[in-house]
């Protein structure tokens, strides 16, 4: 899985209408873009893969689970992962992916490689923020949770003591409206 071979569509052989392809996808799939915010990857991706005349149609679906680490207390926990993309390749004279769902190809391209776009559709589903549904629920017991309760309560001690400083000056202020 080197090179990601086996992600690649050589779309020359292919007779016209929709074809299916299916992949299984693990952490190995991850590493060769060097990201590591997974500690296990076990996704699905189906690709319909509609060939026409001048162009292709490409929907790919992933379906599957990932162990991520909690953004608030560090603690891994299962994520599940449904993601979509729908991509339109069509043939120019040159290599263009700057638009999201267009892909322009060169005419004497003879296959395709959709590994980037498999790992773009992942990643891009993920939530910004991973949160342990432990913690949502309340049943998630951890030193860091406990920690961040005790900052919170330290901080509302804090809130409540008022400098007298500033005590005095919130005096001039109402003083001075009325």
């Amino acid at each position: 899985m080197k090179d990601l071979k086996e992600f690649e569509i050589s779309f020359i052989g292919i007779k016209l209408g929709k074809h299916q392809f299916s992949y299984q996808i693990d952490n190995t799939f991850f590493e060769f873009f060097q990201y590591d915010e997974f500690d296990t990857a076990e996704l699905k991706v189906d690709l319909l893969f509609e060939k026409k005349n001048n162009m292709f149609n490409l929907e790919f679906n992933s379906k599957g689970k990932v162990i991520v680490a909690c953004d608030v207390t560090g603690e891994p926990f299962e994520l599940k992962v449904n993601g979509q993309l729908s991509l339109i390749v069509k043939f120019g004279d040159e290599y263009d992916d700057d638009n999201d769902e267009i892909l322009i190809i060169p005419h004497n391209s003879y296959q395709l490689n959709v590994a980037q776009f498999m790992y773009e559709m992942v990643v891009l589903s993920l939530p910004i923020k991973k949160v342990h549904p432990g913690i949502e629920d309340g049943t998630l017991e951890s030193e860091v949770l406990e920690k961040l309760k005790e900052f919170e309560k330290k901080k509302e001690e804090v809130k409540e003591t008022i400098d007298p400083r500033w005590a005095k000056l919130k005096e001039l202020k109402t003083n001075k409206n009325e």
